[in-house]
């Protein structure tokens, strides 16, 4: 991996209008996945989530985190080791990354991290002079990452390739999965005050794609939850009925603004109301 590797990724996003952050996180966070594939990460995890989408399958929105969850629950799982990899992987190509891992404040099965640089050095660092002096002195890049240490059972993995910086495999969720953990983000994810249109936005590139969701995993995400009672079980009306009264709660103009920053081209999201939704859910496939 050189870093005219990096400069000619970030300039593939030349004529995007997608904010300069957005496009060199995304540059980032490919360059750390590649750190953490060798320094022996996915023989413990899978790569998950809105970003494992993107990068592995080619969603058309950007994302912000990187994911990933254990394959088998480990509440010792010590996390500084593959992060202390990935830095030094960064470091050769002159990314002086500050990575943090957070202390967990109360008991959870997930553990966090945190990447940052100043985002002039950033483009220093791979020679563009010229865009570090357009930039805010104080701008930093941050991208968080997460490991579930207590993953729900009954998912399937996978090897995918990516091509940038370099070519290397990543183990990821089967599709379906992936479809069935973002289903139970968007019925149950806590809002704070914000609404993840991101979820929203996913669920349509899934039904889009005709990938069936996996009424399994999600099944088991619900019942680790507490979701689910014990002598419950799902079909597709019982998903279909969740999602129509999740529908009617959400805050439609949140969740559009939520996905502006992510998306080249906001004027598709002026479809979206609970009719539309309601709608897509016609289109489901389960497995």
């Amino acid at each position: 991996m050189t870093k005219s590797n990096i400069s000619s990724m970030i300039n593939h996003y030349q004529n995007s209008k997608i904010q300069e952050q957005t496009k060199v996180r995304e540059v980032l966070q490919q360059a750390a996945l590649l750190g953490l594939e060798r320094h022996g990460l996915f023989e413990k995890a899978a790569f998950y989530g809105g970003t494992a989408l993107r990068i592995l399958y080619g969603l058309d929105r950007f994302s912000e985190d990187l994911d990933f969850t254990l394959l088998q629950p480990n509440p010792e799982f010590d996390f500084k080791p593959f992060l202390d990899g990935m830095k030094r992987e960064l470091a050769s190509l002159g990314f002086e990354m500050e990575v943090i891992q957070k202390n967990k404040t109360i008991e959870t099965g997930i553990l966090s991290a945190f990447m940052k640089m100043n985002t002039i050095q950033l483009y220093l660092a791979i020679g563009d002079e010229k865009k570090s002096k357009s930039i805010n002195h104080n701008d930093k890049i941050q991208i968080k990452l997460e490991v579930d240490i207590d993953p729900p059972p009954h998912f399937r993995v996978q090897n995918r390739l990516v091509l940038n910086p370099m070519s290397f495999y990543v183990l990821t969720l089967h599709q379906s999965d992936l479809f069935a953990g973002k289903m139970h983000a968007a019925l149950y994810r806590a809002w704070k005050g914000r609404v993840k249109g991101r979820d929203w936005y996913d669920m349509i590139w899934y039904i889009q794609n005709k990938i069936p969701l996996s009424l399994t995993y999600l099944e088991s995400c619900m019942r680790q939850a507490k979701n689910l009672k014990p002598n419950e079980s799902l079909d597709r009306k019982r998903v279909i009925d969740l999602l129509h009264e999740k529908i009617k709660s959400v805050d439609w103009a949140s969740a559009k603004a939520d996905m502006r920053t992510f998306i080249s081209d906001p004027e598709r999201l002026e479809i979206w109301s609970p009719d539309f939704f309601s709608a897509l859910t016609d289109h489901l496939l389960v497995e």
